[in-house]
């Protein structure tokens, strides 16, 4: 199989909402690398430095990202993204024109876009990887109107993969799960996760603080785990998620803090974690439960899929969540006491939805 599709060229690209939809693409690129595939990796700033880092020596193309700031406060980010929407439609509408380009410059065979809505095109099969076909707003009606607006970008494309689970056991609830799905064939690929469990993995850390997500509410979580650290007994290690950063704040001598960490780096101080502390990010939460470690999620603030993911993981017993301007150091200690209930996950469908895919198509 591994000799089946060498030197077929895949374009990989991440949204820039953080750095989830780019680590989530790391177990992706390692699979393509590992049956033959020759990877180009197009993304901008702390993204493609993250898979740079990961993956010396790779194909890289400049693509910009969307850019797109969250507000100080809850009440005003609805408002925030609104008055953004004209930025973000003009960077869909160039990232289309761009992959024009980019296809006969590089010779691309398929497209992989994480959640980035211009890379479609009628000359190559192009995948949409998205765990979010229903996005959870507050009216019943906006909500609808989005989900259309979702789909008519979405039946773009030749497929559109979920990373989740496809039967009743899953991650994203309703959000992967919505009543009706995209026109397109839509495949559930399971757990994008770059960790596996390690079992009687020795403790090292008592609490992993992880700072994720668009500005400035990164900032803001960090400030707010930065002001408990010294009422805090226990190792305590963070991760400020700023790869290239060099400066780092001061903290007490029972914690260390880091910048960035490659997966090699990550997967060791997760494994040797108690509890993890981080925004309820999808990417994040699918590799603390491939761990199966207990945490704590803090959803960033007005950003429903996070609070909703956040709600409905507390209900299955999976994750313990509370809001970030909440006392967290409470919290904390209510998590100690809280009776995770953890996932048996299944194996990732990933290989056989591809190889479905590249022999669909004529690819191999």
């Amino acid at each position: 199989m591994q000799q089946l599709f060498i030197h077929k060229k895949v374009l990989i690209a991440p949204l820039d909402w953080g750095l989830g939809h780019t680590t989530r693409c790391i177990p992706l690129i390692k699979y393509l690398q590992q049956i033959g595939c020759e990877v180009i990796v197009a993304s901008h700033g702390a993204q493609l430095i993250l898979l740079q880092q990961e993956f010396p020596g790779v194909n890289t193309a400049q693509l910009k990202g969307y850019n797109v700031y969250y507000s100080k406060f809850k009440r005003w980010l609805p408002l925030k993204i609104l008055l953004q929407t004209p930025k973000i439609l003009l960077r869909v509408y160039r990232e289309h024109k761009w992959l024009q380009k980019a296809i006969r410059h590089f010779k691309i065979d398929i497209v992989i876009s994480d959640n980035r809505y211009g890379l479609y095109t009628k000359q190559i099969p192009c995948i949409f990887i998205t765990h979010q076909l229903q996005v959870k707003v507050a009216n019943t009606w906006l909500e609808s109107l989005i989900q259309k607006i979702n789909y008519s970008y979405i039946d773009r494309y030749t497929e559109c993969w979920i990373p989740d689970l496809k039967g009743k056991l899953n991650v994203a609830g309703l959000l992967s799960h919505p009543l009706k799905t995209p026109s397109v064939p839509v495949k559930y690929i399971g757990i994008l996760s770059r960790f596996a469990r390690e079992e009687d993995s020795e403790k090292k850390y008592d609490y992993l603080f992880i700072m994720s997500g668009p500005e400035p509410q990164r900032t803001i979580f960090e400030k707010a785990v930065l002001k408990i650290l010294f009422k805090l007994s226990g190792t305590i290690i963070i991760i400020r998620g700023k790869p290239g950063e060099q400066k780092l704040p001061l903290v007490p001598d029972n914690c260390t803090v880091v910048n960035h960490f490659t997966t090699k780096q990550f997967q060791e101080v997760l494994s040797k974690s108690e509890m993890i502390i981080s925004r309820s990010g999808y990417t994040t939460i699918m590799e603390i439960l491939s761990l199966q470690k207990k945490s704590i999620l803090i959803p960033t603030p007005g950003q429903t899929e996070q609070e909703y993911l956040a709600l409905h993981l507390m209900e299955q017993q999976w994750c313990y969540c509370c809001k970030q301007d909440e006392n967290l150091l409470s919290h904390i200690y209510k998590a100690k006491t809280f009776q995770y209930n953890f996932p048996s996950l299944d194996e990732s469908s990933l290989h056989i939805v591809a190889e479905e895919f590249f022999n669909k198509f004529g690819i191999a």
